[in-house]
């Protein structure tokens, strides 16, 4: 079973990582994992400035060693990036020191925490001492309230894409991915996900640093 929105109960458990931005406004915060990608990369910002779209995107430390001139070009177009680790590890299998250096090492291709204070853990899978650390470290554990499950090859496309739009609301944070193996159900689902939200007179932003 597929959960498109994450239920309240897990705010409550993890309260010190970020699922929503708090607004009363109709504001929606995109948000991107797994690039850069040369080519589904830019497909994602072509789109988005066509919408006067802004960003986030989570970037793994190894596809900014392949592609920094891509990683340039979003934060070039305006909109923001954070720590995906370098290698996508699952914390939840990783011990704490070994998955801090691969953090550490994505993080010295992007910048000072200071600047780039936002993480996000693949799969969204991260031990709470884990993320304890990184909290006290200096960054910001981003979540989602919304999960388009673009990854994933055999997703019913029309049942998808009614489930993120219904589920959406102030403040969420969405995610898709800017990678190969999303790229054909991410072609179908973010036009028309943009261009629905934005009929409803929803505006895209990055998710703030702190």
């Amino acid at each position: 079973m597929r959960i498109f929105r994450m239920p309240i109960w897990l705010h409550r458990i993890y309260p010190r990582y970020i699922w929503r931005i708090p607004t009363q406004q109709q504001h929606l915060y995109l948000s991107f994992d797994d690039g850069p990608d040369p080519e589904v990369t830019l497909y994602v910002l072509d789109l988005l400035d066509k919408y006067n779209a802004k960003a986030t995107f989570f970037c793994v430390g190894d596809n900014i060693s392949r592609f920094p001139e891509i990683f340039r070009e979003i934060l070039n177009r305006g909109h923001k990036v954070g720590n995906h680790t370098h290698h996508h590890l699952k914390g939840w299998s990783t011990k704490w020191n070994d998955y801090r250096a691969d953090i550490e090492k994505c993080q010295n291709m992007m910048g000072p925490i200071s600047d780039y204070p936002l993480f996000r853990p693949p799969y969204g899978r991260i031990q709470s001492s884990q993320g304890k650390k990184l909290i006290t470290m200096g960054y910001s554990c981003i979540m989602w309230d919304i999960l388009s499950y673009d990854y994933d090859k055999r997703l019913n496309i029309p049942v998808a894409l009614k489930r993120i739009i219904q589920g959406s609301r102030p403040g969420s944070i969405v995610v898709f991915h800017d990678s190969q193996k999303a790229k054909n159900q991410l072609k179908q689902l973010l036009p028309a996900y943009l261009r629905e939200m934005t009929n409803r007179g929803y505006r895209f932003h990055y998710i703030p640093n702190k």
